[in-house]
């Protein structure tokens, strides 16, 4: 097959590039340094990671070399066939790195005297509890079903954990029978606590709960044994929206949300102990070959539950590096509202308590002045205050426009419902525009006294949701800047005329950058203005932050500028597919850190001649974001922000303890020097402690 050789040489595809994110996820399992619960909680976090990556990458891949076109080989880097076979070996080795870091995790669980214990380890007075707990709690939420070769293969869904079951009868004539129980963690849970020994903590998992008790689920049968191996299978969890014009865009994606539970198998894992001819059952039947990934394993499957552990390890106080405090503009009895309006504010969580957000909407909910509040909401927390905030300003009377992305990925369900609550409360909701997924965060708010209009709100890099504030490391930057609300109000304005092509509307735009109208070549203008410095021999620099660089339009300019001399320092988390090369006059350096907080936050800095231009922003590189989506970023005009920013990326770059290099090789490196010890996140928490004591002694 011919392949675009330049294309293949000069960027890594970016599903193998992921791959190898996940693998710096699993080494902060393996490292001893990390606290225990959280190591277990790595491994989950590792194992929901590759979940979504088969339900939607692998999936998209599978399609792709299925049709096996030159435009599908140029837009995955490399044929698709050719990386599904590299994902396989890539992820077959992860997964026995995955099962020796959890055996080593389990002694050291024993060394804190906790114990996970199968259907064979039970004592007495714990089998007795099992099979009580089994009565009242189990037993009316599973439904045993019978496999065969005459009946078709029960409806199984993907994120569910499944015990397959050989039963035998030692004088029976006749082969084994099989059958299988969907695990009920969902409604139960997946771990039990045990009565336990004085001093230790036994830990049950739901499926040996059920194995305890397979002699009584199938006495009718009078089976003299039972084998029965936990296995899962991932779905493909694209889905089309259909393009009936009698159908609202709502229902559509609630079409395709049912659709997507009959989306086709694209990873099967499984107990390598299991019965060899129930396997071969399960995989005729679920209609896989070869080609997909059928991936043994251990005993224990959708590890993505570990991130859930029960809390039953020696105390453990979280330092005071990791505590969120409160921003010292909002210690004082002025209200969040009166703040900005002053002055701009930018929040950095999780480092900074994210409860200036939620007032500014509860004062702007109880402000007889407000009229009207808009923003965009694209994942909210369960239970969301700041949807709480919006509801009670409907209910006051003022004008409140939410715009919801019904189409974020996994989350549709959830936004389906808030859109029903929402319209309840005569809260007006607008879902999108065509083929755009609005992924800006935006929030503008307007009053009027004495017959002038006051506006102020705020541009954040990160969800407006209260429970990942807590983990995520984002930027909100908090603002009356007339300029930046004028910007903001034309995308609430093209967001009302959906049916309006987005670039005809917005144009000219002073304080945001937007997708997918200007932001790409505004940043490769940025770009090639660092270029002609260099050239000149005049200083020179970008620095990047971001969670994934895949747009290859972007890539190509950054070798530009690493062509040309400028200093390129990169920050990206995950997905990285530029390659530094000979050719270089100053080859980028690039770096990923992965710690306990997600690093999620996007900064673009530009040196500018000495001006330094500093925009945070929703969007990663990455051509979905740039040209399929609704994005901003905001111009930071405040020196002193700026500064504060720039601080924060220069401790990140100094990192030389959870940061890894970003190299051709892809072997995720740590960075070890001779400078002094910087864990960029605990780092970074003190810079901002420290900034906030001196403003509160001033």
């Amino acid at each position: 097959m011919m392949i675009d050789r330049e294309m293949a040489n000069k960027f890594i595809p970016r599903d193998i590039s992921w791959l190898s994110f996940n693998g710096r996820v699993l080494q902060e399992a393996a490292d001893p340094t990390v606290p225990l619960h959280l190591r277990i909680k790595f491994l989950g976090i590792f194992s929901n990671n590759l979940d979504e990556f088969f339900r939607v990458r692998v999936a998209a891949l599978k399609r792709a070399a299925e049709m096996n076109t030159k435009e599908s080989n140029s837009f995955f880097y490399k044929p698709p066939a050719i990386i599904l076979e590299k994902i396989t070996e890539i992820v077959i080795k992860q997964q026995r790195k995955f099962d020796k870091i959890w055996n080593q995790v389990q002694r050291e669980m024993a060394k804190q005297k906790v114990y996970i214990k199968t259907a064979e380890d039970l004592n007495p007075k714990q089998l007795e509890f099992v099979k009580n707990y089994f009565d009242e709690e189990v037993e009316t939420n599973i439904i045993p079903l019978i496999l065969d070769e005459a009946n078709p293969m029960p409806y199984l869904r993907d994120k569910s954990l499944y015990l397959g079951i050989a039963m035998y009868k030692d004088d029976w004539q006749y082969e084994s029978k099989f059958a299988i129980i969907e695990l009920p963690s969902s409604q139960l849970g997946r771990f039990v606590i045990l009565p336990s020994p004085k001093n230790q903590k036994h830990i049950i998992l739901i499926e040996d709960i059920v194995k305890v008790n397979l002699p009584y689920i199938f006495s009718y049968f009078e089976f003299d044994e039972f084998v029965a191996n936990t296995f899962k299978i991932t779905k493909d969890a694209e889905f089309d929206i259909d393009n009936d014009v009698n159908t609202t865009f709502v229902e559509k994606i609630s079409k395709g949300i049912k659709n997507r539970r009959k989306g086709k198998p694209t990873r099967f894992v499984f107990d390598q102990e299991m019965d060899p001819k129930l396997l071969e059952l399960l995989i005729r039947k679920l209609n896989l070959s070869k080609k997909d990934s059928i991936i043994p394993g251990q005993k224990i499957h959708n590890f993505k539950h570990f991130m859930d552990f029960p809390d039953v390890f020696k105390s453990y106080q979280k330092p005071e590096e990791r505590q969120s405090f409160e921003h010292p503009d909002f210690t004082g009895k002025d209200r969040v509202t009166d703040v900005i309006q002053n002055k701009d504010v930018l929040l950095s969580f999780p480092y900074h308590e994210f409860r200036p957000m939620i007032d500014l909407l509860r004062e702007a909910a109880m402000d007889p002045d407000v009229k009207s509040i808009k923003t965009t909401i694209y994942r909210m927390a369960t239970n969301s205050k700041i949807a709480n905030a919006l509801v009670n300003a409907a209910r006051n009377g003022k004008e409140v426009t939410v715009m919801l992305e019904l189409r974020a990925r996994f989350d549709e369900e959830h936004n389906l419902d808030w859109k029903e609550r929402f319209e309840m409360e005569n809260v007006k909701v607008l879902v999108g525009i065509p083929n755009k997924k609005v992924h800006a965060k935006l929030c503008i708010i307007k009053k009027r006294i004495n017959n002038k209009t006051i506006q102020y709100g705020f541009v954040s890099t990160g969800n407006i949701n209260e429970k990942t504030a807590k983990l995520y490391g984002d930027y909100c930057l908090m603002t009356s800047n007339k300029g930046v609300m004028a910007d903001i109000n034309k995308i609430f304005n093209a967001l009302q005329k959906p049916k309006v092509p987005i670039a005809e509307q917005i144009k000219n735009n002073k304080n945001l950058l937007i997708c997918p109208t200007d932001m790409r070549t505004q940043i490769c203008s940025f770009i090639d203005k660092e270029i002609l410095e260099a050239k000149a021999g005049r200083p020179a620099r970008v620095i990047i932050k971001i969670n994934s660089l895949s747009d290859k339009d972007s890539i190509k300019k950054i070798y530009e500028a690493a062509s040309a001399g400028v200093q390129v320092d990169l920050i990206v988390r995950g997905i990285f597919c530029a390659i530094n090369q000979k050719k270089f006059q100053k080859p980028f350096h690039a770096i990923s850190i992965v710690d306990e907080f997600l690093e999620h936050a996007r900064v673009f800095y530009f040196y500018a001649a000495g001006k330094e231009l500093t925009y945070i922003s929703s969007a990663d590189l990455m051509t979905r974001n740039l040209d399929h989506r609704v994005e901003a970023a905001v111009k930071i005009h405040n020196k002193k922000l700026k500064h504060e920013l720039l601080e924060m990326l220069e401790i990140q770059l100094r990192d030389n303890v959870k940061a890894r290099y970003l190299n051709n090789k892809q072997n995720n490196e740590y960075v070890h020097n001779d400078e002094p010890l910087c864990r960029s996140q605990i780092e970074i928490h003190n810079y901002l402690k420290q900034k906030s004591e001196e403003l509160s002694s001033n």
